[in-house]
């Protein structure tokens, strides 16, 4: 791949010397999502602390596309205009490659009254149908075209009307979705089996601040009266830290580190993970705002995970997870609930020296514990792609680890990061190795 980046690891052999500070950036499910909320501003849309990543990087270059002004405030914070938009046209070619797109039809369609859409792409971890936006859209009166894989949503001229939806399984996305263009739909919406996530509380928080009239937040049955297009002017989100980062630190700290405290994030966000961490032996202390995972544990434990909706076991979490019950004495069980085929990432991992086998597409054995050793690797998603750097950092030799662009689709600077606390790791241009 031309101009392809690798992290180029020296593993540690299993021994324990990583130490220092990691701080949580800003959560990537938070900014994207009130990124697209923009599009129900009547005027502006201001924002901190959000995380230099990939994702933010395009989900800004489709807002400019849609023509919101975007500018840049300081090295995490900008100001969006959304005084004239100008299509309703999802560029193709970057949405492809950026699932969370799907959260601007909502507004789109609610705004403008028509939404054009490509199929959503993204990580390759099993099937993405997009069925819950068709029936969503249709409950709220709007026709949907497709056309192979081109979609195009169109309202009545009166505009959208709200309804109820029953979401025959939870998704993050669809909540989200149309939480934000029940605030622009005539009536009230009412969205059934909605998700609990941190994520989309703080979203309808802020809208809520802007004028929204949002009720339910962090139960399952969330309710939009519509109230008309929100105000930004003199108010701020700041974006909430980032629990996914925040557990593969930890879990990192669980593995290689005598003396690791991950600040800035939430503890209450990873109380699962926190849980799941103590059965398997790992000391955590946990203040209001951080983690530490200090001193040498005892032998790990094997122990079952079940990824699961908020806040059951996140599965943004499950391969970073996998790595450190290769390390744990007996057999571990994976069952991977929410995405069919996300264990495909474990053949590498044995062939890394792992003892774990894939049973099914949402099920795995893991048995420990299992000296690893650095293998030349290629990132297939971002999660996948952390857990590959994890079993790098405590592998033994080098570890190449190739197409790290899904990795800095959601980790900020992670090589940078590492360095600070003892990882030796370098980012290299894939033709100079």
């Amino acid at each position: 791949m031309k101009n392809e980046q690798v992290f180029i690891i020296k593993g540690l052999g299993g021994k324990r010397r990583l130490r220092g500070r990691l701080k949580t950036p800003g959560a990537k499910n938070a900014a994207l999502k009130v990124l697209a909320a923009s599009l129900l501003f009547k005027d502006e849309v201001s924002l901190t602390n959000v995380p230099e990543i990939e994702d933010v990087a395009r989900m800004l270059e489709l807002l400019g596309d849609l023509g919101v002004v975007v500018e840049k405030t300081s090295a995490s914070s900008y100001r969006l205009i959304t005084t004239h938009l100008k299509t309703g046209n999802i560029s193709t070619e970057i949405s492809k490659r950026l699932r969370s797109s799907m959260v601007l039809t909502g507004p789109l369609v609610a705004r403008l009254g028509r939404a054009a859409f490509p199929h959503p792409g993204g990580c390759v971890i099993g099937k993405r149908p997009i069925d819950f936006f068709i029936d969503g859209f249709q409950a709220l009166g709007a026709k949907v075209k497709e056309n192979g894989d081109e979609y195009e949503i169109v309202s009545p001229k009166a505009g959208l009307s709200g309804a109820r939806i029953f979401f025959k399984s939870q998704s993050v996305t669809a909540t989200e979705n149309f939480m934000m263009a029940g605030v622009l739909a005539r009536g009230t919406t009412t969205l059934d089996n909605a998700v609990l996530e941190p994520e989309i509380i703080s979203l309808g928080e802020f809208l809520n601040e802007c004028g929204a009239n949002i009720s339910g937040l962090g139960t399952p049955r969330i309710i939009i009266k519509g109230t008309g297009l929100l105000s930004g002017r003199k108010r701020e989100y700041k974006t909430i830290p980032d629990r996914i980062v925040a557990g593969s630190f930890i879990i990192l700290g669980a593995l290689a580190a005598t003396d690791l405290e991950v600040t800035d994030c939430n503890p209450r966000h990873l109380d699962a993970l926190l849980h799941a961490l103590r059965l398997a032996g790992v000391s955590c202390q946990e203040t209001k705002t951080s983690v530490r995972i200090k001193g040498k544990p005892g032998k790990l434990k094997a122990l079952d995970i079940k990824t699961h909706e908020y806040p059951g076991f996140p599965t943004d979490l499950q391969a970073p997870f996998a790595v450190l019950l290769s390390q744990a004495a007996g057999q571990s069980f994976i069952f991977e609930t929410i995405f069919e085929g996300r264990l495909a990432y474990l053949e590498t991992l044995a062939h890394m020296g792992a003892d774990a086998r894939v049973l099914d597409a949402h099920r795995a054995i893991i048995h420990g514990p299992r000296r690893l050793y650095g293998k030349e690797v290629e990132s297939p998603d971002l999660r996948a792609g952390l857990a590959y750097v994890l079993a790098g950092i405590i592998a033994s030799g080098e570890t190449v680890v190739h197409n790290v662009y899904y990795i800095d689709r959601g980790y900020e600077k992670i090589d940078e990061r590492l360095r600070a606390i003892g990882v030796d790791i370098r980012r290299a241009s894939g033709s100079s190795i």
